[in-house]
């Protein structure tokens, strides 16, 4: 749940202080590592003890058992959970029940002072039988081992420190960030306590509102200011990219363990009324081995002005001529049928309480809420299920000196189709020169530190090239 990611990450800011050792600047220069105490329950530590002995047979890191003689503290938060049953013996099916598995593993790994130098987080990638903690524990030592080769840094002058005033920064926008953006603000402070930072998740439309008439500092957002309604956004705002994340199909079928595919014509054809029934010829073609039931679909959309709905609504509108014709794309949607709810956190909730129901949110409000999500075909025709992994692919930041708003149906073939970039939106002009350093050293710490700790709540971080292409912008604030 959403509180074991909270208590993760107060947690992981405690953990590290005690150790001793010159600071490594990257994955690359760690060797010693303690392994905190894992977070998240009853099945944390036997998740622990197999990363431990992972670390171990990895040959490549050597766990210690006191953080003082560690470079580095490899802190997580593991949960498990049974999403269902199948039977094993058609002859005796309520005795013979086999229990299918469903978790996540967010880890970090950090030097003293809290500065985060990798994080990742790990999903089944398929339906476990059974050591779901094994699994978790494998894929994540082999993504850490991975990530120890060296790799070339941002820009020489991305990091450089000075002494801030004490000033406030005041932010909103869009929920689909959020998660990412309270742990990167905290973050921010504890290395810079002069710097108060407030931001407030009350969607994408409505936070360029707020920065339009002054209201704030930056807005977060998931869609450009022209297409809220902004006059002359160019002239008179900036953006810079942070991180890239995934909208996920998500339902819940209480009865129902396999991973449903999606075509976009079956998630249009949901949202526009066609489809009303879990079992639609159009949902069995090409989910054949899942016991779909006889029941209503209860859809569930945002209320409020959203960027996730703009994502959702612009992959569509690309891949289904029904959808462009008579719904489009948009923050705001004359949707045919279902229910709405303000924010990702209110849609998964929605979502969670409803049997039958299909809701759509950022990567990370699935996993938070324990929910199912979908399998979503491509424009390359796979079903590709939302990790860290397959938003990488999708990241592509185009040609000239502009990222593109839209990346979604990337051309690439393991690509998740719905991803976006999402944006911090702020004025060209900063006129006090306090907020004007501190927002600057802001987005510099995203653009470097930052990205080292979006990957422990399922957002994936910016493309090198992009990262010092946005650098750059911030160099040019004035």
């Amino acid at each position: 749940m959403a509180a074991a990611f909270l208590l993760f990450m107060t947690l992981l800011a405690t953990t590290t202080h005690s150790l001793a050792q010159t600071h490594a600047h990257s994955l690359s220069e760690v060797k010693r590592l303690y392994v905190g105490q894992f977070q998240g329950g009853g099945d944390a530590e036997r998740i622990r003890q197999s990363v431990i002995k992972r670390l171990r047979k990895s040959g490549r890191f050597e766990t210690v058992d006191n953080p003082n003689s560690a470079e580095a503290v490899l802190s997580a938060t593991g949960q498990t959970w049974i999403r269902g049953y199948v039977t094993t013996n058609w002859h005796a099916p309520s005795t013979n029940r086999q229990a299918v598995y469903a978790g996540y593993l967010s880890a970090e790994v950090t030097v003293p002072g809290g500065t985060t130098l990798w994080s990742y987080l790990v999903t089944p990638g398929k339906m476990i039988w059974s050591s779901i903690w094994d699994d978790l524990a494998a894929n994540m030592v082999k993504k850490m081992v991975e990530a120890t080769a060296p790799v070339s840094p941002a820009s020489s002058d991305a990091r450089q420190q000075s002494t801030l005033a004490q000033t406030f920064l005041a932010g909103a926008g869009a929920t689909f960030p959020a998660p990412l953006y309270q742990k990167w603000f905290q973050s921010f402070h504890d290395a810079n306590p002069a710097v108060q930072i407030d931001y407030r998740a009350v969607g994408s439309e409505k936070g360029v509102e707020l920065l339009a008439n002054s209201k704030v500092d930056f807005a977060g957002s998931d869609v450009s200011a022209s297409d809220l309604g902004v006059q002359h956004p160019d002239e008179n705002f900036e953006r810079i990219a942070t991180v890239l994340g995934a909208v996920v199909p998500i339902y819940n079928l209480p009865d129902l363990v396999e991973d449903l595919h999606f075509t976009p014509e079956i998630l249009a054809g949901i949202y526009l009324g066609k489809i009303k029934k879990w079992n639609d010829p159009e949902i069995r073609k090409w989910n054949k081995a899942a016991a779909l039931p006889d029941s209503e679909i209860v859809a569930y959309h945002r209320a409020d002005g959203s960027g996730t709905t703009y994502t959702l609504s612009d992959f569509l509108a690309k891949v289904d001529p029904e959808w462009k014709s008579s719904v489009g794309v948009g923050t705001h949607l004359n949707w045919p049928v279902g229910n709405g709810a303000d924010g990702n956190e209110g849609v998964a909730t929605a979502v969670r309480n409803t049997p039958n129901s299909i809701g759509y949110v950022e990567l990370v409000y699935a996993i938070q809420h324990q929910l199912s999500f979908g399998l979503v075909r491509n424009s390359s025709g796979q079903f590709i299920r939302a990790s860290l992994d397959t938003l990488a692919e999708a990241a592509n930041p185009g040609n000239g000196t502009g990222l593109p708003f839209s990346i979604t149906n990337s051309p690439a073939k393991g690509a998740y189709p719905i991803v976006t970039f999402t944006w911090l939106v702020f004025p060209r002009k900063i006129d006090d020169p306090a907020k004007k350093a501190a927002f600057a050293a802001l987005l510099r710490w995203i653009l470097t530190d930052g990205q080292n700790e979006c990957s422990a709540l399922a957002y994936s971080p910016l493309p090198r090239d992009v990262v010092n292409r946005e650098l750059r912008t911030i160099n040019d604030l004035h």
